[in-house]
This record gives structure tokens, C-alpha cells and sequence, in this order.
């Protein structure tokens, strides 16, 4: 089952950085609709407090993630080492969505390095954090991000990413809004 904490610890910290890629998984509460699970890379996510975490999200085919924590909240990230000692970490807590165009975007955004389709920050506050073995995860080597999701952007332009979140990130795949628009 794993070791259990009440907040962030320095050593979760660290491991936290050195991880390329984490997981974010979210849910909707009715019992027939879909839960989400994506892997985020581009070095996106930040440990802001023993309590607070954030990730700034770029557009993608879907929003589930702003849908689900609209309607509940509910989200826990998973960080896997995929080199050195064979560690899990998982963070469970309540999200929320951070438009461009609200107050506490400047200081977030000041944590990361924003792309063209940066879309929101996703903040969630943490309230606890199991560490467990990853004995069965494979060992990978890591060669760097992938640049497709900038250049797509760049293609699309800004007033075509707009008509893009428009068009395919309003609502989940189950019919709930998102924070979008």
C-alpha cells in the first residue's frame, strides 16, 4: 500500500523535479461516464508549497481534466521513476482551473515557461501524498520533448487555437463544461 503524508516533503520535492513526465487523473461522479487519465511532459509541473501544487496545460483534443474538477474537484497526479531507484509517487487532492484572464494568472504563470497554446494552470491543493515502490516499472531513457505541440500552435495561430478550444474544449466527453469559455 505504500507510505502515507499529510503534506509535501522535501525528498518528494526532488524526486518530483527529476521526473520528465507525470500523470493526471480526474473523474466525474455519475456512475456511466469517463475517467481521464493523461501524461503531461514540457516541464510543467511545480511544487508551489508543502500543500499546493500546479501544471500548466496546453490545448489538447479534449479538456476533461477542467470538467471534472468544475463539477467535483477530485484529482491526483503519479509521478513514476523511469531511471535510478524504483519510486512511485502520488499526489491526491482538490483542482481548480486558472483562466489568462483571472487575477492570480500573472503569479502562476511566472512559475513556468508559457507556450504559444498554454491554455490554463491547473492548481490543486494536496492532501495527501503516497510513496510505494515501482519495482515493475520499466527503465526508460530520456531524450528530450517533443515539439509538435508548439509547432501545431504556431500553425494554428492564436485566433485558430481560439476557435480549436472552441470547437473541442468546452465539454468532456460526458456533456460537462469546462472552465474554459
Amino acid at each position: 500500500m505504500g507510505k502515507f503524508h499529510n503534506t509535501i516533503l522535501e525528498s518528494h520535492r526532488e524526486f518530483v523535479e527529476k521526473q520528465k513526465m507525470f500523470f493526471v487523473a480526474t473523474a466525474p461522479l455519475g456512475q456511466d461516464t469517463h475517467i481521464n487519465l493523461s501524461p503531461k511532459g514540457m516541464d510543467s509541473f511545480r511544487v508551489l508549497s508543502e500543500s499546493r501544487v500546479a501544471y500548466m496545460d496546453v490545448v489538447g483534443s479534449g479538456n476533461e481534466t477542467s470538467a471534472h474538477i468544475l463539477e467535483n474537484g477530485r484529482i491526483t497526479f503519479m509521478f513514476c521513476a523511469f531511471d535510478g531507484a524504483p519510486n512511485i509517487l502520488r499526489l491526491y487532492g482538490k483542482g481548480r482551473t486558472v483562466l489568462p484572464a483571472d487575477e492570480e494568472w500573472p503569479e502562476l504563470a511566472a512559475h513556468f515557461k508559457l507556450h504559444m497554446a498554454t491554455r490554463q494552470i491547473i492548481v490543486a491543493d494536496i492532501s495527501k501524498v503516497q510513496t510505494s515502490c515501482g519495482f515493475s516499472v520499466p527503465l526508460y531513457d530520456y531524450k528530450g520533448e517533443r515539439d509538435h505541440a508548439d509547432k501545431w500552435a504556431e500553425k494554428k495561430g492564436k485566433d485558430g487555437l481560439q476557435q480549436y478550444m472552441k470547437d473541442k474544449n468546452r465539454v468532456s466527453l460526458d456533456g460537462l463544461p469546462t472552465a474554459i469559455f
